[in-house]
């Protein structure tokens, strides 16, 4: 755990380089400070077209929010985040986060169907826990585009 996949060609454009062209560190700590997520204590890396992410957040929600903000980036195409801890006691050791479950969408996808597909047949309600599961990288429902890719939150029972 700790190296995540994402598509080099689809995402936010950070700076003036080229599409492929992997974004300058300080274009990406600033993506991901604009997020206001609290990753004030997150180092940021470039390493060809990979980010590196390594320091203390406060939760396994901020820890899968960074991924996701900085490896849905035109350029990117992993985001390594294996010394990327979660301190949600801050008197404890920081500990190593869970396993997250991400999605890429797919053309023709829409939360709908991303719920339906993640949770089971007649869950589609649950796309609104996606949403909010995403924000604020995401400011719409409907605004998700192929190649992105989304947190899915695991279902309280």
């Amino acid at each position: 755990m700790g190296l995540f996949s994402f598509i080099k060609s689809a995402g936010k454009k950070l700076g003036i380089g080229g599409d492929d062209e992997a974004p300058d560190v300080e274009a990406v700590k600033k993506e991901l400070a604009s997020h206001d997520l609290g990753t004030d204590k997150v180092d940021v890396e470039v390493v060809d077209d990979k980010i590196v992410l390594k320091g203390v957040v406060k939760d396994q929600s901020i820890f899968e929010k960074a991924v996701v903000a900085v490896g849905n980036t035109l350029g990117v195409s992993k985001v390594e985040a294996g010394e990327l801890k979660i301190a949600e006691n801050p008197a404890a050791t920081p500990a190593p986060a869970k396993e997250p479950v991400f999605y890429t969408v797919k053309k023709g996808d829409n939360l709908w169907k991303i719920a339906e597909a993640q949770y089971g047949k007649g869950k589609g309600v649950k796309n609104t826990l996606i949403f909010e599961a995403n924000k604020p990288m995401l400011t719409h429902p409907d605004k998700i585009y192929p190649g992105q890719v989304l947190r899915i939150p695991e279902l309280a029972d």
